[in-house]
């Protein structure tokens, strides 16, 4: 051992002389020994099971009898093995680590039909994959609409031994956000595939970490509703986590939204925040009275707890993008040593119209990566410029990618393209794009619209130009705010705009200093810009993160150097034709 005594180097061990101990020092670093890295094993079970998370109680989807699941806490360069058994009686599950990138485990990404099959009743599946990055992530469902019953929880990732990060603070909180429902999830999933149409409506409550309140509100008493005052004892499952905070201290809030339809904007009374951290990218800091964030998202916030030290404040967490039809969710910033039970005397700050898409325009414009951080390339190999329309098909109403409306096969897209099953989807390629006369703001007449099962091929290492178009649902002067998520990769957004995609616009795009990030909002009647590498051999979803909308067809399959992946397991590919082949091959 070395000596802490402030003696000299002695020999560590018989034999070892004080030039092994230096060059065994010098050596460290490569061997990986001095880096801190660690397996971190969880053994899960998934159950459906009753809970009150707005103080009403439901059946939620939960992990070892929790609701969310279990927090995992690693550092980056930790490995992750989860035993995952599905403990639920009639119907498969996954999960999927979002912003994780799967470098090396494609199979592991969760994503049934794309990267593994559905893990069935009775069955344990292990995932195991590294954290390479620090950042706010989550993990969540991804199988039908499990998201929607609560499948879900967070995976923080701190940075590796030895590292820091580009800001202080003193202490942090992390604030899972999700939107609930008391019509069951397979109610809804029938509703959306029948004729006709039965839409799941407007969330009843908002969850902060899983707790929301129903038919009563914490801030009764500043409201001109008839809500009622919440009277809680602060032990049921539906009561609101308080934020305890001393004064003139700086805290990092984690922030994470999972919600299935709602997009939301969090406010603290009295409290700027600074927005440092991004979908696991580190941002140029700046500061806002308010957050808007869309499902799948994560930011990392820093406040200063500078305000009068003798009173509390609210956090309020509101719907943006759609007319509000869900209470907000509340809870308190508790300045100790003065009690949590004492109220704020101000009410809860108001969340923007949820209309006003300037305001939200302007906060998505103002997100830039941090001085130093990876640039994209210059010139893309390939665009495809990817048309969300709402559309009938058969008189069922789906939403479709250039007039395609995503129907997964049976059989999981790495296991076929990996060992060449050409049955096993469909061979032509998706279009790339949509025609020129479209207009973008008038509802979609498409009698050609159809389902499809293709995949966008890129050769690896391609820089790719994804343009999100959007356009009018099938309502008049309807056009709502898509978040999109890319999985196995990061993405720069090189800008948003108005209308119609086109030429000119090129000017418009930021190569400067883009942030790089995993979620990004298209606008209504807008579109936005991306660009990526495809560099991480693989299938990837890359899809609408609202449920409903995925669940409808709004997504489309990246793939890219699937025959330099390894050795996947085979527990991940005991279905469909894969299952087939495997069994022959062995």
């Amino acid at each position: 051992m070395v000596p802490t005594d402030g003696s000299m180097v002695r020999p560590i061990s018989r034999g070892l002389t004080l030039r092994a101990f230096i060059i065994w020092c010098i050596l460290l670093p490569f061997i990986g020994i001095s880096s801190g890295a660690k397996t971190r094993h969880f053994k899960w079970e998934v159950e459906y099971m009753y809970w009150s998370p707005d103080c009403i109680e439901h059946v939620v989807m939960g992990i070892n009898g929790q609701f969310p699941g279990p927090t995992i806490r690693a550092k980056a360069g930790d490995t992750i093995v989860v035993e995952l058994t599905n403990k639920l009686s009639t119907e498969g599950v996954v999960i999927h680590w979002h912003g994780i990138r799967q470098l090396g485990t494609p199979w592991a990404d969760g994503t049934a039909f794309i990267s593994q099959c559905a893990i069935n009743s009775g069955e344990t599946f292990h995932y195991r994959f590294k954290v390479d990055r620090a950042g706010t992530y989550f993990y969540h469902g991804h199988l039908g609409m499990q998201r929607s019953a609560g499948l879900y929880g967070s995976l923080i990732v701190d940075v590796a031994e030895g590292e820091k990060e580009p800001f202080h603070y003193d202490g942090e909180f992390n604030l899972l956000l999700s939107d609930w429902w008391h019509k069951s999830v397979h109610e809804q999933e029938v509703g959306l595939s029948s004729i006709p149409f039965r839409w799941i409506g407007e969330p009843q409550s908002l969850l902060i970490n899983g707790r929301g309140q129903y038919n009563c509100s914490l801030a009764a008493q500043y409201s001109n509703t008839t809500s009622s005052q919440c009277k809680l004892r602060g032990n049921e499952q539906c009561a609101p986590q308080i934020l305890h905070v001393r004064p003139n201290k700086t805290y990092r809030l984690r922030v994470a939204s999972s919600t299935a339809l709602a997009s939301l904007n969090l406010a603290i009374g009295n409290h700027k925040m600074v927005v440092v951290e991004a979908d696991g990218n580190y941002l140029q800091p700046f500061a806002v009275n308010d957050l808007d964030i869309y499902s799948g998202e994560s930011y990392s916030v820093l406040i200063t707890t500078d305000q009068d030290p003798s009173k509390n404040y609210w956090l309020s967490l509101g719907v943006r993008g759609r007319l509000p039809a869900t209470p907000p969710a509340l809870t308190i910033l508790n300045y100790q040593p003065i009690s949590a039970s004492k109220f704020p005397t101000s009410p809860p700050p108001v969340t923007p119209r949820w209309n006003d898409y300037d305001h939200s325009k302007k906060f998505s414009k103002s997100i830039f990566a941090l001085m130093g951080s990876p640039k994209p390339p210059k010139s893309y190999d390939r665009r495809i410029t990817l048309l969300n329309t709402q559309n009938k098909i058969d008189g069922f109403t789906k939403w479709a990618i250039n007039n395609v409306s995503l129907a997964l096969p049976p059989t999981p897209y790495l296991g076929s393209i990996k060992y060449g099953l050409r049955n096993a989807f469909d061979q032509k390629s998706p279009p790339e794009n949509f025609p020129n006369s479209y207009d973008v703001t008038k509802p979609p007449i498409n009698p050609n619209s159809t389902t499809g099962s293709g995949v966008y091929m890129f050769g690896l290492n391609t820089t790719v130009d994804v343009i999100l178009q959007n356009a009018n649902a099938l309502s008049d002067n309807v056009s709502e705010i898509h978040p999109w998520h890319l999985h196995g990769h990061d993405f720069w957004v090189l800008g948003y705009g108005e209308g119609k995609f086109s030429a000119k616009d090129e000017k418009k795009l930021n190569f400067k200093n883009p942030p790089l990030r995993n979620t990004a909002v298209i606008f209504p009647y807008g579109w936005t810009a991306l660009r990526y590498v495809a560099d991480n051999p693989g299938v990837w979803a890359f899809h609408c993160h609202i449920e409903p909308h995925l669940h409808m067809g709004m997504g489309v399959v990246f793939a890219e150097g699937v025959h330099h992946v390894k050795s996947i397991p085979n527990e991940a590919l005991s279905c469909g034709l894969t299952a087939k082949f495997l069994n022959k091959k062995g």
